[in-house]
C-alpha cells in the first residue's frame, strides 16, 4: 500500500508552486518532508492527502489513483493531521477524537467505546479526556487532533491493510518533551506498518526519527533519501543558506540522547 505520485504539477495563475516528475514513498517508514518557507511542503502534503482534485489522478495509494478511490474509504485508508487547528464550535476533546471514528460506523472496532481514551493516551492527552477543547493550549490541542487522526486509521482487527498518516508539522505548537513523544510515536507506528508523512521544520528532529527525507526547494526537489546520505552541511547551506557542521556522537553522549536512530548519524550544529 505505498504511496507515490508521477508528473505532479500544481499551478497558481502563472506560478507553479509544485512541480515533481515522480515521487515514491513506502509503507512502514516516516518520511520527512524538509525544506524553507514556500518550498511546497503543504502543496505536496495536499495533494498526498487528496484534497487537490487538480491532482489526484497523479496520486496513487496502493496503486490506484486517489480519483478512483470512494471519499469514505480513503478517510479509512489515511489520515491528515493539517496545520489549522480551528473548531467552530466547543465540542469537548472526547468529541474532537470520536469524530475520527465516523469513517468506521459500518465497521465498529471490537474496542469501540475505549478507543477514545486509548488514542489520547497515545497522544499524551489523556488527561484532557474530559476538558473541552476551547479552554485548551495550542499544544495541548495540537495532542488533540493527533488523537483524533490516530483515531481515524485505527482499522478493524480483520482489515490488516497499512494505513498512513499524513501530518503537516504537527511539532510546532509542543515543547520539547512532547516533541520527542509526538516523533517517538511516530516511529513505533510504522515499525508496525504504518505509512506516515510528516512536514517538519527542525533538521534534527528528521535526522533522529525519519527514515528518509524528502526536501523541496521552490516546488522542485533537490534531494531524497537516507538522513545520513542526505542531511549533509553543504546541502543545508544550499537550501536554507545555513552554515552547520555534524557533530559526532561519544558513547557518553550517545547514552544521554533521547532519539537513539540519531546516535549513528550524528547532529547538526549551526552557526
Amino acid at each position: 500500500m505505498d504511496l507515490s505520485a508521477n508528473d505532479l504539477v500544481v499551478q497558481h495563475g502563472s506560478r507553479r508552486t509544485l512541480a515533481l516528475p515522480h515521487l515514491h514513498l513506502a509503507c512502514g517508514q516516516v518520511h520527512a518532508l524538509l525544506g524553507p518557507n514556500g518550498a511546497g511542503k503543504s502543496t505536496l502534503m495536499s495533494c498526498l492527502a487528496g484534497l487537490d482534485p487538480r491532482t489526484c489522478q497523479q496520486v496513487s495509494l496502493g496503486g490506484r489513483p486517489l480519483s478512483a478511490w470512494d471519499a469514505m474509504a480513503l478517510a479509512r485508508q489515511r489520515g491528515l493531521l493539517s496545520q489549522a487547528h480551528q473548531v467552530p464550535f466547543d465540542f469537548s476533546v472526547r468529541d474532537i477524537v470520536q469524530m475520527g471514528r465516523y469513517p468506521h460506523a459500518d465497521q465498529p472496532h471490537p474496542r469501540e467505546t475505549a478507543l477514545v481514551a486509548e488514542c489520547l493516551q497515545q497522544a499524551g492527552a489523556h488527561h484532557l479526556l474530559d476538558r473541552f477543547y476551547d479552554q485548551l493550549s495550542g499544544g495541548e490541542k495540537a495532542r488533540v487532533q493527533l488523537a483524533r487522526v490516530l483515531a481515524q486509521i485505527t482499522a478493524h482487527p480483520d482489515d490488516t491493510t497499512p494505513r498512513w498518516l499524513l501530518l503537516d508539522e504537527p511539532t510546532a505548537a509542543l515543547d520539547l518533551a512532547h516533541q520527542h513523544g509526538v516523533m517517538r510515536l511516530l516511529r513505533e507506528l510504522a515499525a508496525r506498518g504504518t505509512g506516515v508523512v510528516v512536514v517538519l521544520h527542525d533538521i534534527n528532529l528528521a535526522n533522529a526519527y525519519a527514515d528518509q527525507v524528502v526536501i523541496l526547494r521552490e516546488g522542485r526537489l533537490v534531494a531524497m533519501g537516507r538522513c545520513e546520505t542526505v542531511l549533509e552541511p553543504a546541502l543545508v547551506q544550499r537550501v536554507w543558506g545555513v552554515t552547520c557542521h555534524r557533530l559526532l556522537d561519544t558513547p557518553a553522549d550517545a547514552a544521554a540522547r533521547t532519539a537513539p536512530a540519531a546516535w549513528s548519524r550524528g547532529w547538526l550544529a549551526f552557526s
